[in-house]
C-alpha cells in the first residue's frame, strides 16, 4: 500500500515516472528510487513548475546519504546500542543504515509525510525497524546521536546546526555542498565520494562528502 500510494504521489508530478527496487552500490542496502531509464527527457514547463514546488527528494539517495550510509557500515561504533535520529531522513537511507549497523532505537524524522512514508517502504524492504516522526521539536533530548545527511543544500538551514545538540548528545553531519563550512562546535572528520542516485549529472564537487561531528560539553 506504502509504495502504491508513493507511486501516485510520484505520477502526480511526472506522469511516466516509475519507482523501482535500486541496489545501492557498495552497500547491502536497496531503496525505492525512481527510474531513470525513461526519464531521459526534457520536463514540460508544467512538470517543471510541480518538481521545484514540491521536489520528490525522497525518490533519490543522494551523494551524502549514501556516503552516510556506506560510512556507518564500516564504522557501526557510531550507533552500535545507541538511540539514533535521523534528521530530514528523506528516502531513510541514513537510518536504514543505522539499524542495519546495530542501533537499538533509529527515529526517522522529515516534516514531509510523503518521506515518512518512502522510509516505511524502505525499511520494509531492507527488513528493518524505524520510528518515524514528522517533528524534531516536539523528540525529547534522549538520543544518543543525530545524523544529518544532504540537509544543508539550502543555507537557510545552516542554523540548524545550532539545534542538532539540543535532542542528541552526538551529531554526524555528511554535505557537499558547503563550501566554507565553519562552526565552532563541528569538526571535520573526512571526506567520503558518493554520488546522487539516480545519476543528476552533478558536477564532481558535489560527489566529495564531507563528515563533521558535534559533541555536546
Amino acid at each position: 500500500m506504502t509504495v502504491a500510494h508513493l507511486q501516485q504521489a510520484l505520477s502526480e508530478l511526472l506522469g511516466d515516472a516509475q519507482l523501482v527496487v535500486s541496489e545501492l552500490p557498495e552497500t547491502a542496502l536497496k531503496l525505492w528510487l525512481i527510474d531513470a531509464e525513461n526519464m531521459d527527457r526534457a520536463f514540460t514547463a508544467e512538470e517543471t513548475r510541480r518538481i521545484l514546488h514540491e521536489p520528490p527528494y525522497w525518490s533519490f539517495c543522494w551523494a551524502s546519504g549514501l556516503a552516510m550510509a556506506r560510512y556507518l557500515a564500516q564504522q557501526p561504533h557510531w550507533v552500535e546500542g545507541k538511540r539514533v535520529l535521523d534528521f530530514g531522513a528523506g528516502s531513510g537511507v541514513a537510518a536504514i543504515a543505522a539499524a542495519k549497523a546495530g542501533a537499538l532505537e533509529v527515529v526517522a524524522c522529515d516534516l514531509d509525510p510523503l518521506a515518512i512514508d518512502a522510509c516505511r517502504a524502505n525499511a520494509t524492504l531492507n527488513g528493518v525497524e524505524l520510528q518515524y516522526s514528522l517533528d524534531f521539536f516536539e523528540e525529547a533530548d534522549r538520543f544518543d546521536l543525530i545524523l544529518v545527511a544532504d540537509v544543508l543544500y539550502d543555507r537557510a538551514n545552516l542554523p540548524l546546526l545550532d539545534e542538532f545538540l539540543s535532542r542528541g548528545r552526538e551529531a554526524l553531519v555528511a554535505d557537499s555542498r558547503v563550501r566554507d563550512f565553519q562552526h565552532p562546535i563541528y569538526r571535520r572528520l573526512e571526506m567520503l565520494e558518493a554520488f546522487t542516485l539516480p545519476d543528476l549529472a552533478e558536477p564532481m564537487e558535489f560527489r566529495n562528502v564531507s563528515l563533521y561531528h558535534a559533541q555536546r560539553a
